[in-house]
């Protein structure tokens, strides 16, 4: 089961009262500028796992983190919608592009965060999300962003937080396409629609209550 169909499901049982808002609203996106990150000294972070919306919310979260936009990466057509994205038909995943500042918060912490907010060891899938597009990974910026990638995954699988193998590519980043603006901030721009309040909160309410030190003041 897809988001639309699980979105549907959702509403025709009146489990939840959210509905969708209109691709063609003008949504609020974040306020820092282009400009303004050029003057900071950030580095870049490119994860898939699962839901872009779900990935977008958590990491917006963390102290550090100066902007993060839903996009897709990994495929084989370019500019792709996402329409096209959820037919599998373009090979891409679903991914978060972060930018953050590593003085404020490492990379490692970063994916310190990534191993507890999906499910790595589901090859293809998150939930009731299934399809190559969800699929978990790491796209790399630099060769140390590589090696802290396999160090981290490794540690994780030999620590026991998951009792199946994490099957997460690591893979240099490859062409990446920011989505559609009405991608962008969705849980913050739709906060009642079915799919953020029955899968998006509750896991960035899990990364809340697990890595509260890592948040910002405001939350």
């Amino acid at each position: 089961m897809n988001r639309v169909k699980l979105v549907t499901t959702v509403l025709l049982v009146g489990v939840l009262f959210g509905c969708a808002k209109s691709q063609d609203k003008n949504v609020e996106l974040e306020e820092i500028t282009s400009e303004e990150m050029s003057t900071m000294n950030l580095d870049t972070a490119t994860f898939g796992a699962g839901c872009f919306w779900c990935v977008e919310a958590v990491f917006q979260d963390l102290k550090g983190v100066a902007k993060v936009e839903s996009g897709y990466a990994g495929g084989f057509t370019a500019n792709p919608t996402y329409k096209e994205v959820c037919s599998g038909a373009t090979g891409h995943a679903e991914v978060a592009r972060i930018w953050f500042d590593p003085t404020v918060i490492s990379y490692e912490t970063l994916l310190e965060v990534l191993w507890h907010a999906h499910n790595p060891t589901t090859l293809n899938r998150q939930g009731n999300d299934v399809g190559t597009q969800y699929r978990s990974v790491v796209f790399y910026h630099s060769e140390d962003q590589r090696i802290q990638a396999e160090a981290s995954k490794a540690a994780t699988d030999s620590s026991g937080l998951w009792p199946d193998p994490i099957v997460t590519e690591i893979q240099p980043v490859p062409e990446y396409y920011p989505a559609e603006n009405y991608h962008q901030n969705y849980l913050k721009n739709n906060p009642n629609q079915a799919y953020c309040a029955a899968v998006v909160a509750p896991k960035v309410q899990k990364i809340r209550k697990e890595f509260k030190h890592l948040l910002k003041s405001s939350n």
